[in-house]
């Protein structure tokens, strides 16, 4: 499954489609993919298969081509094609070869087009995360084979961990669930709090004002 590059045949072959063939795309959760007009409005992302209108001839056999359309935003405005100024949207392809009628093994629904754009979506993520670790992967202490295994070792541990805190313990904080290991570094572990013992307990006391108090106590 990968991006597909759009060009004039790409759009030829998606004006051929009814409006009723488009559906909903859909999250990960199941809920609506939705995002925010240039008006503050909400517009929902659409999803079709252009592969029985467009002409595939020198590609592998079974490769399929998945299109995802929105309202475009005001920042992409100066970018759309003239195909695009004229439909009022703005298109991107997958292509896969994931089959229609069976998908992948014991995953019903996986061979519709709207599983495949969330399918492909959820690679952003992956990325990101890809991207995160990078930071710590990137300063290799020493010279020393050894030392650097260990640091490399040690650099996917804190990502896993922090991969595991934001699923486990802050999925119901959405700024932190999603944010960058910078931000929830800053936000959530370099906390400003005072830690006491007396009469053998101790007690970890947070600063009142600090904005995320709340999220850290129920985590």
């Amino acid at each position: 499954m990968t991006g597909w590059a759009i060009n004039t045949a790409d759009e030829d072959a998606i004006a051929l489609l009814p409006e009723s063939t488009w559906t909903a795309a859909l999250r990960q959760d199941g809920t609506v993919h939705e995002v925010k007009g240039p008006d503050g409005e909400r517009l929902s992302y659409q999803v079709a298969e252009i592969t029985g209108v467009r002409d595939l001839t020198g590609w592998p056999e079974g490769t399929r081509l998945i299109v995802r359309r929105v309202k475009p935003s005001r920042r992409d405005l100066k970018k759309l094609t003239a195909f695009e100024q004229r439909t009022g949207w703005r298109y991107q392809i997958v292509a896969t070869n994931i089959p229609a009628h069976h998908g992948l093994s014991g995953v019903p629904g996986s061979g519709q087009a709207w599983f495949i754009d969330c399918l492909y979506r959820d690679h952003a993520e992956v990325e990101d995360r890809v991207k995160a670790i990078k930071v710590g992967l990137g300063l290799l202490p020493s010279k020393s084979w050894q030392l650097n295994a260990a640091w490399v070792l040690a650099a996917t541990l804190a990502a896993d961990l922090d991969a595991w805190t934001r699923l486990l313990v802050l999925h119901d904080e959405p700024d932190l669930a999603k944010a960058e290991p910078e931000t929830t570094r800053m936000k959530l572990y370099h906390l400003p709090a005072r830690l006491t013992a007396h009469a053998r307990r101790r007690t970890l006391h947070l600063d009142r004002t600090w904005p995320w108090a709340t999220a850290f106590t129920t985590a």
